[in-house]
């Protein structure tokens, strides 16, 4: 239950107070920025002293490899990163969008929604073209996909903030496609991670109903879809993912 539809808690006590509670309404955004950092370091820290990168060697989005059963590949390249720019612009992103998707949907179904439309993004990169891939922004683009469809579907019991929210994110995600258009950018997999993201908002997402209380006047918003009783579907999500990159003929 949220006090307003602003999709952030009130307001601190006190300013000791305020990053303790940020910390632990973006919990799982934190925890996926330093499992981030701490790969990369292993990254570098390999091809320094081994002369190879084993860490993207073992989980790069390499096609043929994952057709041979190695469908661990749909998800370790969230984790891998080319080069320093390269992750610090992800880790930025996440940083941005994560609080508040997080605030939004919960930790487990933030969760859910960044691990499997992150999948989705790379099974679209694995149909589509035929390079070699890493990086989070297939799940960095599903936060967006989510957050658009939840702005949409609320964009009346969010008001303003509602509205403004799914004009800032369409303007987001269209600057981003176009930049992918660029030689050496992903964009089947942005475009994969975005479809796979709402799609998954629809199915997962928060359903939210606005009440005003009569006595105090306050405006009380509820979620009617408890993360309970819908993670199944997140679990058979993932898992027909991990079929279909075993069964579907991949970009060559």
């Amino acid at each position: 239950m949220i006090e307003s539809p602003s999709g952030l808690p009130p307001a601190a006590p006190s300013i000791h107070a305020a990053p303790r509670r940020r910390a632990r309404r973006s919990l799982v955004t934190y925890t996926l920025l330093a499992l981030t950092v701490l790969v990369f370091l292993l990254q570098t820290l390999s091809s320094s002293l081994l002369g190879t990168d084993l860490p993207l060697a073992w989980g790069a989005k390499i096609n043929a490899l994952i057709s041979q059963g190695e469908v661990w590949r749909l998800v370790t390249p969230l984790l891998l990163h080319a080069s320093l720019l390269h992750v610090g612009f992800n880790l930025y992103a996440l940083y941005v969008l994560g609080p508040q998707a997080e605030a939004l949907f919960g930790h487990w179904r933030f969760l859910a929604v960044y691990l499997v439309a992150g999948m989705g993004g790379i099974l679209a990169s694995f149909l589509m073209t035929a390079e070699a891939s890493v990086g989070a922004s297939s799940a960095i683009f599903g936060l967006v996909g989510a957050l658009l469809v939840f702005f949409y579907r609320h964009r009346h019991a969010l008001g303003e903030f509602g509205r403004r929210g799914l004009l800032n994110l369409l303007f987001v995600a269209g600057i981003n496609l176009v930049l992918g258009l660029s030689p050496g950018i992903d964009n089947w997999g942005h475009l994969g991670g975005l479809v796979a993201g709402g799609c998954l908002a629809l199915v997962l997402g928060p359903d939210l109903r606005v009440e005003r209380v009569e006595v105090s006047g306050e405006t009380i918003v509820n979620d009617r879809r408890a993360f309970r009783r819908t993670w199944p579907w997140a679990l058979l999500l993932a898992l027909a993912l991990l079929a279909a990159a075993l069964f579907i003929r991949p970009s060559s």
